[in-house]
């Protein structure tokens, strides 16, 4: 088989190499399972208690996904403002470069006093944390707009709204769909935070759970079920990306 034809799979055949190593090393050292699980004592785990870490991926999927549309919009508005007017750049990016240097588990016990503990304080904190990247990526998008463009558009009586419909945004959409891909792991990272300080059910609740009960195994299963579903999400976005916008072609892409 050839390198061309091999390297869609590459992804798979390093998982299943990573996995077996781990397996043979931790059995090979006798690595106790509460300190490193086996992967064939975790995916058991995973496999034999389904049902109920469904409910929770449920809910935690179900929120990522619900705090990232909000937050990918309001990031894709901010963004195109702050690209389209200094003014605006100027006024809004500094207050939210120190907002975004907040950690946000500091964030999540304010959300909790002012909305309760639950679903709410992990839909605000996935939105909040996945609002930057979307926000610097558009405005650069939308800044890079060649000035000699803008001219000549100008002089055949285009409006500034018109060059940033038109123009601007169509031209900012390759780093849209990059910041999407990032602002969705980002998503399930805030999710995530909130659900293990400040939540009753999602995969950060049944983790914390888990290892007050030192189920590591059960733990493990909720880590590799957060990547799976961060990487099934990222390669959908991708997908989108190398469909919406095939004309800023990338020599390297996740989805091929």
């Amino acid at each position: 088989m050839t390198a061309e034809k091999l390297r869609p799979l590459s992804p798979y055949i390093f998982a299943i190499a990573f996995f077996l190593i781990w397996e043979l090393g931790t059995w090979a050292f006798n690595v106790s399972v509460y300190v490193l699980p086996r992967p064939s004592q975790f995916f058991s785990t995973l496999f034999e208690l389904w049902d109920g870490i469904r409910f929770h991926a449920f809910q935690t999927m179900m929120t990522t996904l619900g705090g990232f549309v909000v937050g990918v919009s309001a990031g894709a508005v901010l963004g195109a403002a702050a690209g389209a007017s200094r003014t605006v750049y100027t006024t809004v990016y500094p207050a939210l470069v120190g907002f975004y240097s907040i950690p946000k588990v500091a964030l999540v016990p304010i959300f909790v006093i002012w909305f309760g503990s639950g679903t709410v304080p992990a839909l605000l904190t996935s939105t909040i944390i996945c609002i930057f990247p979307v926000l610097v990526n558009v405005a650069t998008g939308v800044a890079t707009t060649e000035r000699d463009m803008e001219d000549v558009l100008r002089a055949l009586g285009a409006k500034r709204l018109d060059i940033l419909r038109h123009v601007a945004l169509p031209r900012s959409l390759p780093y849209f769909f990059a910041s999407l891909k990032v602002a969705i792991t980002l998503s399930f990272v805030g999710t995530v935070i909130s659900e293990t300080v400040a939540a009753n059910r999602g995969i950060g609740t049944m983790m914390v759970r888990a290892s007050a009960d030192f189920d590591v195994p059960l733990v493990f299963a909720g880590l590799v079920l957060l990547a799976a579903m961060g990487i099934a999400m990222y390669a959908v976005f991708a997908l989108v990306e190398r469909r919406m916008v095939g004309w800023a072609k990338r020599d390297i892409d996740f989805v091929h």
